[in-house]
């Protein structure tokens, strides 16, 4: 754990990560975390699926997000469903006791479940972009308060031709930190 440790993170997300059962930071994590907590920009990294993409971006996340804060902080792109949830389920496993808030955002759930959400106050959302644009175009979700914008898989968007509603999403964002994580590469801005 004292790899862990020595990427900056704090006590309880060390606690988290032990509870998860992970004993040594993958080199993806190893890279990008310090970089992540640091507020650094334009970053690109490459790693391979199930090297720990997911936890390189969401632990620096969990560490630098506030609670308190009732808007969304983060929004995580990502090109499916099955993606989004599994994305969620990770930063749930990881936050523990931390108060942040993470919600699925997809085509094929419920909009009156995710307006609800929403209303409430989300610190990350994780949505594809087809349902992160109808919501923005409601005006139902807004990006004015986020702190990091993470393309999860941004090769496959391109390839599934998202290109347009990507770049309609993030000429409205602040230009603060994005994360670009390719299946094979991470770029992070």
């Amino acid at each position: 754990m004292h790899r862990f440790k020595a990427l900056g993170l704090s006590d309880r997300t060390i606690h988290a990560i032990e509870n998860k059962g992970f004993e040594e930071p993958t080199e993806i994590q190893m890279l990008t975390i310090p970089l992540l907590l640091e507020n650094k920009k334009d970053i690109i990294a490459q790693a391979q699926t199930g090297t720990g993409k997911t936890a390189a971006f969401a632990l620096p996340l969990i560490e630098k997000l506030d609670p308190e804060i009732f808007g969304v902080q983060a929004l995580i792109m990502a090109p499916t469903r099955e993606l989004v949830i599994q994305i969620c389920e990770e930063i749930n496993s990881l936050k523990t006791d931390n108060r942040l808030t993470v919600t699925p955002i997809y085509g094929g759930q419920s909009i009156e479940l995710q307006l609800k959400k929403l209303r409430r106050g989300v610190s990350i959302v994780v949505g594809t972009p087809g349902r992160l644009l109808d919501h923005i175009r409601r005006r139902t979700l807004h990006l004015d308060e986020i702190e990091y914008f993470i393309l999860d898989e941004a090769d496959e968007m391109l390839n599934m031709g998202f290109i347009e509603d990507i770049d309609s999403i993030l000429s409205i964002t602040p230009k603060k930190n994005v994360f670009y994580c390719f299946r094979q590469q991470c770029l992070i801005r």
